[in-house]
């Protein structure tokens, strides 16, 4: 995946911020760097017992794509409560399992964006309630991949409206016709971490693009963000270059298809769907040629699960539609 010699040398790492204070500690944080995920949200305690009913919250929108919530402010937080927007249809989140999010929350006093994944990459976390907080692991637990879902508590006496996307943690789809015997084969452990063997063979001259599985979801498409987990071996010795799939390393995003990233991952991955395997074998003139690289002459065999791609939400452009909106509710 990289295009250079260090990790994180020609793409963007997601890092993960988490805070003792909650969501609105981190949203400070995520406020002024504008590209680093908030925490979230602390636990909260029981809901009052007042009558009152719960304001509705009104949430739309598409996935892959921030939501947007409709309601009156300043929202008032009668209790704590949840909802899902849709259900998914994937595979169940279970307790110690990876996941994947994109996370999306509003001060509910006037609407002020709290935090936005899609500026950027989802987050990954395990599903445990050390990882998550028991609010979000209450939130997922039961869920399937695909979930929308949305959580409204009170925190520091901050209306916090929370919704999430509950994304692939690993390649899912229909399996592809094997590779034949001249390319390097692939075995899969019980979490989805790749093994390589590669064949005792010269390397292909030519980039080689392999579908393994094949994801139902999005295609990729140049200048989006792409997340993913992967393996890197070389060809000459089979030995690892790099994976995500070890213990605290989380997966890996990056603009494709822009030049970026080694050109074997802008044209194998472009057109890819979500939830595809890809088996990439990329010679030298389509990785790290005319570098410094100590990869230069190397043919490298890649393992990619595409899990998520987006289009990046500039901030002046969540500004402008927030604007638009409260333009449109004073019109109306």
């Amino acid at each position: 995946m990289r295009s250079g010699a260090g990790r994180g040398a020609q793409h963007t790492t997601r890092r993960i911020v988490r805070s003792a204070g909650g969501l609105l500690a981190a949203a400070a944080v995520a406020v002024t760097t504008a590209c680093t995920p908030a925490s979230l949200p602390v636990d909260v305690g029981p809901g009052p017992t007042a009558s009152a009913s719960q304001a509705p919250v009104e949430v739309t929108g598409t996935s892959g794509a921030p939501p947007q919530l409709g309601y009156e402010t300043p929202y008032e937080v009668v209790r704590p409560s949840s909802q899902t927007v849709w259900p998914g249809t994937g595979d169940l989140v279970e307790r110690d399992d990876p996941v994947l999010l994109n996370l999306y929350a509003e001060d509910g006093r006037d609407g002020t964006e709290l935090q936005n994944t899609f500026r950027t990459a989802p987050a990954a976390y395990t599903m445990t309630e050390s990882s998550l907080g028991n609010d979000l692991f209450d939130l997922l637990e039961g869920q399937r991949v695909g979930a929308r879902l949305a959580l409204v508590q009170e925190e520091d006496g901050v209306p916090v409206l929370l919704v999430v996307d509950v994304l692939p943690a690993r390649a899912s789809g229909t399996p592809a016709d094997p590779p034949g015997e001249s390319l390097p084969q692939v075995r899969l452990d019980d979490l989805g971490a790749p093994t390589v063997q590669v064949p005792d063979a010269d390397p292909p001259t030519e980039l080689v693009v392999h579908p393994l599985v094949r994801g139902t979801g999005s295609q990729v498409r140049r200048g989006q963000i792409v997340t993913v987990e992967f393996t890197a071996v070389r060809w000459s010795d089979g030995s690892v270059v790099d994976t995500t799939w070890t213990e605290g390393t989380p997966p890996q995003s990056a603009e494709i298809g822009i030049g970026k990233l080694v050109a074997g991952w802008d044209e194998g991955l472009v057109e890819q769907t979500v939830g595809s395997q890809v088996l990439l074998v990329v010679p030298p003139s389509s990785g790290y040629a005319n570098t410094r690289s100590g990869l230069a002459g190397e043919t490298l065999v890649y393992v990619v699960d595409i899990l998520d791609t987006h289009s990046a939400v500039a901030e002046d452009q969540s500004n402008q539609e927030q604007t638009e909106g409260e333009t449109q509710e004073e019109e109306g």
